[in-house]
């Protein structure tokens, strides 16, 4: 069993990766193996709405200049996905919004798989950021995986989000409740239990 964590912040070792580590390590105490992955500093663009993921049927983006292929492949891998990111402006990092949003257009396999996201911020924005990013999930028939309050730290620093004992504690329930969830979905699985058959989606147009 393995659990994916992107890190979706420009600084490679920041707050961000400080909350994603925490909720790794107890991930690993649980016996599932993970992954944290950096989308990196450089510039990725939005999606430009070409629809040449869906002409390709591949599931896959049809630009491959940066992380966006990548990330839907590891996901497609893992047993579970964790999103990091940090919040500007009381909202979701430009970068990883981006990436976000062409990852959950493009991908076709992420039904059944558990998700959650972690959003660091200095002080404001935290439960706006969460409600976006945990929009990607549910629009993915993906289980979201809660913690004991909203998966939020806060600091300006690594060490000042170490310090947030309520954010660090947030961080390892969150590890402990992705790894129970993964375990019963695996022995479901072996129980005979499989994920529900999906129905061909509907698309309504409210405008006529």
């Amino acid at each position: 069993m393995k659990v994916l964590l992107v890190n979706g912040s420009p600084h490679e070792k920041g707050c961000t990766f400080t909350a994603l580590s925490e909720v790794a390590a107890q991930l690993e105490k649980n016996g599932v193996d993970t992954e944290i992955f950096w989308i990196g500093s450089k510039a990725i663009n939005g999606c430009v709405a070409c629809r040449g993921c869906f002409r390709s049927g591949a599931g896959r983006c049809a630009f491959n200049d940066d992380p966006v292929n990548t990330v839907i492949e590891k996901i497609e891998e893992a047993d579970g996905v964790v999103f990091g990111a940090p919040v500007h402006f009381a909202g979701v990092a430009g970068n990883m919004h981006s990436l976000l949003d062409r990852v959950f257009y493009a991908g076709r396999s992420f039904a059944g798989k558990p998700g959650a996201a972690v959003l660091s911020c200095r002080r404001g924005g935290g439960t706006a950021s969460f409600d976006i990013m945990n929009k990607y999930f549910t629009i993915s028939s993906m289980p979201v995986v809660s913690s004991q309050y909203w998966n939020t730290v806060h600091g300006n620093t690594p060490d000042e989000v170490r310090r947030d004992e309520e954010g660090m504690q947030i961080m390892r329930t969150l590890g402990n409740n992705m790894a129970w969830l993964i375990k019963c979905i695996e022995a479901g699985k072996k129980s005979g239990i499989d994920f529900p058959a999906q129905e061909r989606r509907i698309a309504t147009n409210f405008i006529r």
